[in-house]
């Protein structure tokens, strides 16, 4: 208690937007969030069902084969958010029983995150020693992280369907018993906050319910978990169909899930099949607009979910016999293809509506983003990236979004301006760390009128004013031109007084300094990037997934300057 009144205390001292809300609030000058029951949602009154456990749900005579209590043979490797584990015969007990250094590895080992990521390619005697070990030592539903609403969710979907191909694990009678106390246990859990702090987990805890209700064959689960999954959309995807949490990752991560949901609808023959449908469609419908020619900007958070590339699937044209796609069913994987290639590509004006522009002129194709309120979606998991944009050149990936490694404090360096291809004043991110209790209209007195990003003929204009709070500070203008091969970046900033502005470019491809400039080295080009300011060069990650990264390099623009003031750096192919 003592840690987390000083956590609490070291966050209003560290936060002036936070101490102004706190002050206001004393006063009564603002509303607090309208009272919610937690873990039920309005929209679920009267349909939550008894709590239904081995005793009083039937699990016998469905049909699934059961993989034999044998013993493996060989190690395994089981690729773990943020950490790959290699197991010896008989080493499965010490696992259930290990520590992390970071809480979404064990997370992934109690969701079984590993075993879609693998496929097929697992001995199913590890997968059926690993759940045994798992339930000698987990088994029973509590309140720590291994039954948390969101991982038993994930670790019942994930049996399930490796189940449907392989078998459960014996006793399959006990396996079936457990994943059946599942059901209540997300049930009496469900991940919702209020309308104003309630996350894409609730959407994902609907799918678990709907999945283990079909499968189970409980029909008042999977009816809730039916119902939470259509209202959930409602919320979580803005009127483009993306999602509305900032990052392109976890756009790609519900679109499965929906997705899932849809193609299970399907094959039970549910009467939600087809509003799932049309939910899926429209999810898939933005996807198109967010992969560049080099692959997908990994804008905002990456999730320890699974690896980008394990949904590839979901992208225009995308392989559907590896990842998430290939351990679909012949039947399902048709229907997805032709779900996916039947999908228009949302117009390009509404997804710019909802903060996601993409730009493609000439040579050059860029994704940009800017959250509608300017403030990073909360809850959500976008990063402070306005005036961030990822560009390739043809089907290079030449500025990119870094993404991030880590949640916690580890990766909290990657949510901010600096790890972006952004410009920043005086050190501070743009806007301020976002809080889901402020009021809209708290947000809109602290930082002004909202963002705008918009496309002009020849490239790409971001207006915002969100260091308005800091005083002295107008409003930031980033004016993207496009000419051919090359292309400039105009920054603005107005008020007056002295201050310090800096801008970043951030790649992974090789990078010297030059006389006059910093050189990246291509395949077969070099791009010359060019600015009167001082230029420096900085190591920086690329993260492929969660945990995992590359080399990259920052390239920062930094001066002391009066205001008002302006500056052009150009970007030359050759």
């Amino acid at each position: 208690m003592i840690q987390a009144f000083k956590r609490k205390a070291s966050q209003v001292a560290g936060d002036p937007v936070l101490r102004r809300w706190l002050m206001a609030r004393a006063l009564g000058r603002w509303p607090g969030p309208p009272p919610f029951t937690a873990g039920c949602p309005p929209y679920l009154d009267g349909m939550m069902p008894p709590p239904a456990t081995p005793a009083t749900t039937s699990v016998a005579g469905l049909a699934y084969a059961e993989i034999p209590a044998t013993e493996p043979r060989a190690p395994v490797t089981l690729p773990l958010p943020a950490e790959t584990v290699t197991l010896a015969p008989g080493q499965e007990d010490a696992l259930m029983d290990r520590q992390f250094a970071d809480t979404e590895t064990l997370l992934g080992l109690h969701r079984f995150a590993w075993l879609p990521v693998v496929g097929d390619g697992v001995d199913p005697a590890w997968v059926g020693a690993l759940w045994r070990a798992w339930a000698r030592r987990h088994g029973t539903p509590e309140k720590g992280w291994a039954w948390h609403p969101y991982t038993a969710a994930e670790r019942a979907i994930n049996l399930l369907a490796f189940a449907g191909r392989h078998g459960l694990p014996s006793p399959s009678a006990d396996t079936l018993a457990l994943l059946a106390e599942h059901a209540p246990a997300m049930a009496g859990r469900l991940e919702y906050f209020g309308e104003h702090n309630t996350s894409n987990h609730l959407a994902n805890n609907g799918r678990g319910l709907f999945i283990l209700g079909l499968e189970l064959g409980m029909d008042a689960i999977a009816d809730l978990g039916a119902r939470v999954l259509i209202e959930e959309a409602r919320r979580i995807f803005l009127p483009s169909g993306v999602l509305g949490e900032g990052s392109s990752h976890y756009h790609l991560l519900l679109a499965r899930g929906y997705a899932d949901a849809w193609l299970a609808a399907r094959a039970h023959g549910r009467a939600e099949t087809a509003e799932l449908e049309a939910i899926t469609r429209r999810a898939l419908a933005v996807i198109p607009r967010l992969v560049l020619p080099g692959g997908l900007p990994l804008i905002g958070d990456v999730s320890p979910d699974c690896p980008p590339g394990h949904l590839a699937g979901l992208l225009p044209g995308g392989d559907l016999i590896s990842g998430w796609a290939g351990l679909l069913d012949e039947d399902d994987r048709m229907a997805l293809a032709a779900l996916r290639d039947s999908c228009a590509p949302v117009s390009a004006e509404t997804l710019r509506t909802d903060g996601w522009l993409r730009g493609d002129f000439g040579p050059w194709s860029g994704l940009w983003h800017a959250a509608p309120e300017g403030w990073s979606p909360m809850p959500g998991h976008g990063h402070q990236d306005i005036g961030g944009f990822e560009l390739h050149f043809a089907d290079e990936a030449v500025f990119r979004d870094m993404g991030r490694g880590s949640y916690g404090p580890a990766g909290e360096a990657g949510r901010a301006a600096p790890a972006h291809n952004t410009l920043i004043v005086d050190g501070v991110d743009p806007y301020p760390p976002n809080r889901p209790y402020y009021a809209d209209g708290f947000r809109a007195a602290v930082t002004g009128r909202p963002p705008v990003l918009a496309a002009e003929a020849d490239g790409v204009r971001l207006v915002h004013h969100g260091y308005s709070r800091l005083g002295g500070i107008g409003a930031v203008s980033r004016h993207w031109r496009f000419a051919g091969i090359a292309f400039e970046i105009t920054d603005l900033v107005e008020g007056g007084g002295r201050h310090s502005v800096s801008r970043f470019l951030h790649t992974a491809l090789p990078v010297e300094k030059s006389a006059g400039g910093v050189i990246l080295r291509g395949k077969g080009r070099t791009y010359r990037v060019a600015s009167k300011d001082p230029m420096s060069l900085g190591p920086a990650t690329f993260w492929r997934a969660y945990g995992e990264g590359t080399p990259a390099t920052t390239i920062e623009i930094a001066s002391h300057v009066e205001l008002p003031w302006e500056s052009t750096m150009t970007v030359e192919v050759s």
